[in-house]
This record gives C-alpha cells, structure tokens and sequence, in this order.
C-alpha cells in the first residue's frame, strides 16, 4: 500500500478547502471503482457518511475519512466475499491509485448530421440571412427584423409618390 499522504492529497483533489461533501466523496469512490451495484453503493455510502458525520454538519474533514472507509468496507466486503480488515485495505488501494477527478463530458457526435448544423453555408430559409457569405454571425442584424416606419401608413410601399401624378 503507496503512503498515506498521497490518500490525503487524494482527498484534497476531490474536495473544497480541506473538507468534503457526501457527493465529492461519491464521485471519489466511483471514479477510484469502489461503489458497484450490489450493497456497496451510493446510496449505502449516503448512509454511511450520515453515520460519521458531525451532528448538523454536511462536510467532513480528512481525519474522518478512516471512519468512513471502515463503515464501507462493511458493504464491500459483503459485496467481494472478503474480511472487512481485507476490503478497507483494498478500498484504500483504489482510492490511493485514483488522483482526480475523470472528467465525463459531451463529446462531437461521429454522425454524419452534425456537419451540416454547425457550418452557416448550409443553413436555408431564415437561418441563413444570420450569417455573412464568410460564415460569421451579424449579430442583431441578422436577427431583428427592422421596421421602416417611414411610410404614409402601416405597409404603404410608395413612399416619396405621394405628390407625383401618375
């Protein structure tokens, strides 16, 4: 097992500040692989947090994560057929091995669709009085419709015939 020290720079690499939330804690234990289907689950490490847990507090410190791992490794070792003395050691491991945080994010579709939504030359009707011939944006212009409101009346289309015979 790696030294304690990296467990506490761990910690500190999912929480704020020293302290952490049952969800910082959640996402460590699903990032390093601890939590899992069966009785070792978030919903078990709700529980588990709310036992060791300070009363009337939301967030607990470092000194309190052996007490958590203890009352997990219960569920764990359940779950893997194994001792509890076996499963804290081996969720410390995972959670030794699992620096930071997996950033989990949309990613650009493989499709076929997606080009033609994101280039502007391919838009019609409407949508394409947006953009310019080079595919930048007009801004407002491309997006209010400007009312001229230099006629004799509402909708009158000669303007500036009024005086002329025909």
């Amino acid at each position: 097992m790696a030294a304690g020290g990296s467990l506490e720079a761990n910690f500190n690499n999912f929480c704020k500040g020293g302290q952490a939330t049952s969800k910082d804690i959640t996402k460590w234990m699903t990032d390093a692989g601890v939590l899992g289907k069966g009785s070792c689950s978030s919903n078990n490490l709700d529980i588990c947090f709310s036992k060791i847990k300070d009363k009337g507090q939301t967030k607990i410190g470092f000194a309190k994560l052996d007490a958590l791992i203890a009352e997990v490794a219960k569920a764990y070792a359940k779950d893997h057929k194994q001792s509890e003395a076996d499963a804290v050691t081996a969720i410390k491991e995972k959670l030794e091995k699992c620096t930071g945080p997996k950033l989990a994010g949309t990613k650009q579709s493989k499709t076929g669709g997606v080009d033609k939504m994101t280039d502007a030359s391919k838009y019609t009707g409407s949508h394409k009085e947006r953009f310019d011939k080079d595919g930048k944006g007009k801004g407002i212009e491309g997006r209010a419709d400007k009312a001229d409101n230099s006629g004799y009346v509402g909708n009158y289309k000669g303007e500036g015939t009024y005086d002329k015979k025909k």
